[in-house]
This record gives C-alpha cells, sequence and structure tokens, in this order.
C-alpha cells in the first residue's frame, strides 16, 4: 500500500481519524499488556498447532502495525502470541507497511515504506537480519529506494531473491539478497507512465502469481497486469471507473482478482481476468464502512481478511452476507495496549500447524503457486 500519489477523497469522518492519530500518543507497555503475550516456546507452538482456527479464520494473522512501528501475530481469538519488539525494548522499524512470511515461516520481510528500508527479521531470535536502502533518505541509485511497497522474499536455486514495487521510482525490483545487487528490473527508473514493462504509472503491488509471474498494481493507471515468469504482459484487468487509488491487487484461491481501494469510503472488488466483477464491498456509512483499506486476501475458506488502515483495524467480511464477521482493534481509536492497532498497514496468515521459526517446508502460503520460490 501507499500514502502516494493520488489526492485522498478527505472527509469529517477522516479528519476526525488523523485528528485521533495527531492527538493520542502511544499507551506505554505495561505488566498487564505484557501479560497478554503468550512468552514459552511450547505454549506458542501448543496455540499454533491448537485448534486454534475457527470457521471463519483458518489461522493466525501477522500484522503490520505501522505506526506503533511493531509486527503482531494474533491468533482467532484475539490474543497477542508473538510480538516485535517485545513490550519496552525498542524497535528497529520505522512504518513497516507491508510484512510477509518468508517461504520456510522462518523470516519475517517488510518494507519501510516512508523510511525507504527492506528488512528481514529472524522470527526465532527477533533480530533484524538484513536491510536494504538508506534509512529516510529516498533515491533511486543502487542501494536505494524510494517508498517501497510489497516486498516478497523468494527461495530460487540462484539463493535469496526480494522483490518490491518502488513506487516514486517507478519500477519493480528483484535484488540478490546475498550481495543485494539488482539482479533484474521491470520499469525505467523515474519514468511515469502506463506501457507495462517497459514503463509504470506508480506500482505499488507486485504479488506473485501462478509460474512464475507477477500480478502489477498500477496506481495512476486503475489496473492491474499479469507478467510472465520472462516480464511479458498476459493480460490486463481495468477496474471499474468509480473507484480509484487501487491498493495490491493479488489472486484468489479461484484464480479471480481481488483488490483494496485505498480511499474513504474505501472498497474492496473482486474480478475475473477478463474483467467482469463478481462481488464488491463498498459500504458508505456506519461501522461497516472502510477507511483506506489497502490490502485484501481471499481465504481459502472464501472469507475475505484485509486491514482497514485508518480505522486502526483488522476485520474479517463474509462476502456472501458482506457483514464483519471478525475484528481486531477499536474502530478509528489507535493504541498500542492489547486489542488496539494504530494504523495496521499490512497483514499476512500463517496456515494452521505451520510453526514459525521451525523447520517448515515451502508452500502454504496465501500466494503460493507453482514456481513462486514461496
Amino acid at each position: 500500500m501507499t500514502r502516494w500519489g493520488i489526492p485522498f477523497k478527505w472527509s469529517a469522518g477522516m479528519a476526525l481519524i488523523l485528528g485521533l492519530v495527531a492527538g493520542c500518543g502511544k499507551a506505554p507497555a505495561t505488566p498487564q499488556a505484557a501479560s497478554h503475550v503468550v512468552r514459552s516456546h511450547r505454549s506458542r507452538a501448543k496455540l499454533w498447532r491448537s485448534a486454534g482456527p475457527t470457521p471463519v479464520l483458518p489461522g493466525d494473522v501477522l500484522i503490520a502495525d505501522s505506526h506503533a512501528n511493531r509486527i503482531l501475530l494474533v491468533n482467532p481469538q484475539k490474543q497477542i502470541i508473538w510480538q516485535y519488539p517485545k513490550p519496552g525494548q525498542v524497535s528497529q522499524l520505522h512504518d513497516d507497511d507491508d510484512v510477509f512470511f518468508g517461504p520456510h515461516f522462518d523470516e519475517i520481510i517488510t518494507n519501510q515504506e516512508g523510511y525507504n528500508v527492506i528488512s528481514i527479521l529472524n522470527f526465532r531470535t527477533d533480530k533484524v537480519v538484513w536491510n536494504y536502502g538508506h534509512p529516510g533518505t529516498p533515491g533511486s541509485l543502487p542501494g536505494y529506494l524510494n517508498t517501497p511497497d510489497d516486498a516478497f522474499l523468494y527461495r530460487t536455486s540462484h539463493g535469496d531473491l526480494i522483490t518490491v514495487a518502488d513506487i516514486k521510482n517507478q519500477r519493480i525490483l528483484f535484488i540478490n539478497r546475498a550481495t543485494k545487487a539488482i539482479v533484474k528490473q521491470y520499469g525505467e527508473t523515474g519514468v511515469q507512465a502506463a506501457n507495462p514493462p517497459t514503463t509504470f504509472d506508480a506500482p505499488n503491488g507486485d504479488f506473485p502469481a501462478p509460474h512464475g509471474g507477477m500480478l502489477v498494481t498500477q496506481i495512476g493507471a486503475n489496473d492491474a497486469v499479469l507478467l510472465n515468469a520472462k516480464g511479458r504482459v498476459e493480460w490486463t484487468v481495468h477496474f471499474p471507473s468509480q473507484f480509484y487509488y487501487p491498493s495490491d491487487a493479488n489472486f484468489t484461491p479461484n484464480g479471480d482478482i481481488i483488490v483494496a481501494f485505498y480511499t474513504d469510503p474505501g472498497a474492496v472488488v473482486e474480478m475475473t481476468p477478463q474483467g467482469r466483477v463478481v462481488w464488491q464491498y463498498d459500504v458508505t456509512h456506519g461501522p461497516g464502512m472502510l477507511n483506506h483499506p489497502s490490502l485484501a486476501v481471499m481465504l481459502k475458506n472464501g472469507m475475505v481478511l484485509l486491514n482497514d488502515d485508518y480505522n486502526d483495524r483488522v476485520v474479517v467480511i463474509n462476502p456472501h452476507t458482506n457483514q464483519i464477521v471478525w475484528q481486531y482493534g477499536h474502530t478509528g481509536i489507535p493504541g498500542t495496549r492489547p486489542g488496539y492497532l494504530d494504523i495496521p498497514d499490512g497483514l499476512d496468515l500463517l496456515p494452521p500447524g505451520v510453526v514459525p521459526g521451525g523447520k517448515n517446508g515451502t508452500g502454504g502460503h496465501l500466494w503460493s503457486y507453482p514456481g513462486s520460490g514461496l
């Protein structure tokens, strides 16, 4: 997701929420807050292997709580079962915008969009083990980023590879983890024009696709483009004209495309690759209204999990009823105490039976496709 590019639809509700964000400081860590974090490995493993999944939410949710500079792992019962940093410790993250598990669920990759850095965190040691970018300094030369979005970590026969949508540089980068060299690039640096893969118009999503492909979201073009493993355009889906500012389009389990619209009110749309709308959620008032949602994913059970950024919550929507059936966070009230979030800007799902930091095979990710390396 990105806050860059196209102007928001400002509203009185948005102004009120931003006022709350500006006026409310972070709640200090307390012994009570710390007690809600399950600390022992035995307890954590039991939760990850137990009957914790529910019909609504089949696994634990990894949340990038961006304005709190932290990452949480929350189970379906809304318990924090892991977090970085631990309560009372200083975070090395700044504006962690998105967060995804690595191939073996032993590492977490996060792009710090407003800080222009990508980081990899070792789950077992709670240490940041890799960084790319110059903290707080945007740029386009090797080693620099400018508003990075959706960093993914792949395992390939040639070593680990990181992909990222480098929005303001108008490009998609492929970075060798070991050498930090850019080994491939889509788009021409600094050239904003919707002509993939030669040039892009503000790319803010680079999600894995089947057979080594990539689904790229263009903010300015209001579309999603499927590139094959060789970087050639397979097809383009143009989103409905009544919506704008698409964010992080990705594939559903049935092969459709789901995309959030980073607006107020926000929306979520599911479309076929041929461009037919099969479902949309665009509630314009009341508790179901979204405020700048940035990532929506469809789970295998058909539910839609998404982060509703400026409502300070992560929710699950039942697309059959268009009702919110699960929520973590207090709507429009930022905070860091248990049960609260402060502009959650990214998420991932931990499948049942997988112990992060343990010896896990690749696969099981929401975006595990043949040839994707995840």
